[in-house]
């Protein structure tokens, strides 16, 4: 009787129809669909002056923001901290390992397929355990050839592994928001302590001007006590005033130092061997478009990363749900094994395999329960979080709002308010040279100038760093085609 021999086609036959029924099964999702939560907005801001609402054009490429205040310097400070700061270094970094996560779990989808090969010489024991004490036992040793090409294919017929997949995809789109996000803040802190920097640049040229101011005086007041028009106190009063100056001038030059160094840092520069040189400038931001509320949702880098998390967590709800349901395995192979190498690609020393291997859980004491709710609280937890994120960055908007217009009053202010410091203290000069008022009346006076001179620095400063804050408040910048404008240009705009 001759044996039956079974045709090869028979394999990939099988095979493929077996792929087939997987892939139709696998549209059986355990996960849940992700739909973004909605969020109650706003429908504009609390604009005062110089305020009003304005098109950032989103849809634009985004340009670097810092070249709208007209400063080379600020602008090559960016570029190096962009190149060299190591804490983007290590954002950049992690992008490419969550990138890296997506194909991992991507590559799960595909069937996996090995080639094995095994070479070996295999002696049997004489004396080995028997089966059946009537068959002789003898010591066999033979060699052991064998190729076997073999696959692995999970059906994923409840979405598990397409849920890793959803998961590992948000939070590599999460990992780039917050790649965005460092960028930003980056940003905006080599922006802040440049302009701190300038900003102590303009009160030092203020002191030292109050110095030059200060060291006449005491020289009249001198001159005055030599030739006996003036008592010891005043010359006392004015030395103590400059020494007084003096010491600010130390305490602004620490200031300006430990500036200095943060730059050095955020620039990856070691601060021994970085340095700025003095300069005056003007500090004047640009014009800041407003846009609505709403903006902040598809502009802001942090929103981004918030609401990805949230597509993350709810994909591994789906990947807890997929372990109720069997796990579906295909293991084909196909190989050749011979105890000699001449034989081993001839046709008997062909083997093959075909299986399909199911697990299902009866009883896991509420495991796999657990996981989901676990799962579930984890979304909730994104879900609070994103609308936490929401509600901050409507605060720091409203905050740079209020900021911005409170400064542009107080400065002006404080410039009437410097005008009037120097024209007492011309009067008090005069009247003094005269005779006609005691020294103390011009030492008051020069510390009201110097006072007011300090202030007005200072708020010039503030303004700027104000801005900064409401453009990292709002996003970053608001299309590379807009033109950098200045403040009083917005005002002007804002009235017409």
């Amino acid at each position: 009787m001759k044996a039956r021999r079974i045709a090869s086609p028979w394999v990939p036959s099988r095979l493929a129809w077996a792929l087939s029924c997987a892939a139709l099964l696998s549209a059986c999702a355990a996960g849940p669909s992700y739909v973004k939560p909605s969020v109650d907005m706003p429908v504009s801001w609390q604009l005062q002056e110089p305020w009003r609402t304005a098109s950032p054009a989103d849809g634009l490429p985004k340009g670097p923001w810092w070249e709208r205040f007209g400063d080379a310097e600020l602008t090559a400070l960016q570029d190096k901290a962009l190149k060299a700061n190591q804490t983007l270094a290590a954002a950049q970094a992690r992008l490419l390992q969550a990138r890296a996560v997506v194909n991992q779990n991507a590559a799960n989808q595909m069937p996996q397929v090995s080639l094995g090969t095994k070479v070996s010489e295999l002696r049997i024991s004489a004396n080995r355990p028997l089966t059946n004490y009537n068959a002789p036992n003898w010591s066999t040793l033979q060699n052991d050839y064998s190729m076997v090409l073999s696959a692995s294919y999970e059906a994923d017929l409840w979405g598990r592994v397409q849920s890793l997949v959803d998961g590992a995809t948000a939070s590599a789109e999460q990992v780039a928001a917050d790649l965005e996000n460092t960028r930003l803040v980056l940003g905006a802190d080599v922006a802040v302590n440049y302009f701190n920097l300038r900003a102590i640049d303009l009160e030092l040229d203020v002191v030292q001007r109050a110095l030059t101011l200060q060291r006449s005086s005491l020289a009249l007041a001198k001159h005055r006590h030599d030739s006996g028009s003036a008592s010891g106190l005043d010359v006392a009063q004015q030395q103590a005033l400059l020494d007084t100056t003096l010491t600010q001038v130390d305490l602004l030059q620490r200031q300006r130092a430990q500036f200095e160094h943060a730059l050095a840092t955020l620039t990856g520069t070691p601060a021994p061997s970085f340095q700025i040189a003095p300069r005056l400038v003007t500090l004047t931001p640009p014009v800041i478009p407003l846009g609505i509320p709403s903006d902040v949702l598809e502009r802001r880098p942090d929103v981004a990363s918030a609401e990805r998390a949230m597509a993350a967590a709810n994909a591994q709800i789906g990947v807890a749900k997929a372990a109720f349901y069997p796990s579906v395995i295909f293991g084909p192979s196909f190989g050749n094994d011979s105890r000699k190498v001449a034989t081993l690609f001839s046709a008997p020393s062909v083997l093959w395999s075909m299986g399909v291997s199911a697990t299902q859980t009866l009883f896991d004491g509420g495991r796999i329960s657990a996981n989901v709710d676990f799962s579930r609280a984890g979304y909730d937890i994104t879900v609070a979080n994103y609308r936490r994120v929401v509600l901050t960055a409507m605060q720091e908007v409203e905050d740079g709002l209020s900021s911005v217009s409170a400064l542009d009053r107080a400065i002006a202010q404080a410039q009437r308010a410097l005008e009037s410091s120097r024209r007492v203290m011309n009067l008090a000069q005069l009247r003094y040279e005269g005779g006609v008022s005691n020294y103390q009346d011009m030492i008051t006076a020069q510390q009201a100038l110097l006072n007011s001179e300090r202030l007005t620095t200072q708020l010039l400063g503030q303004r700027q760093l104000a801005s900064v804050f409401l453009i990292k408040a709002l996003g970053g910048d608001w299309g590379a085609a807009a033109a950098p404008q200045n403040r009083a240009q917005a005002v002007q705009t804002a009235a017409q």
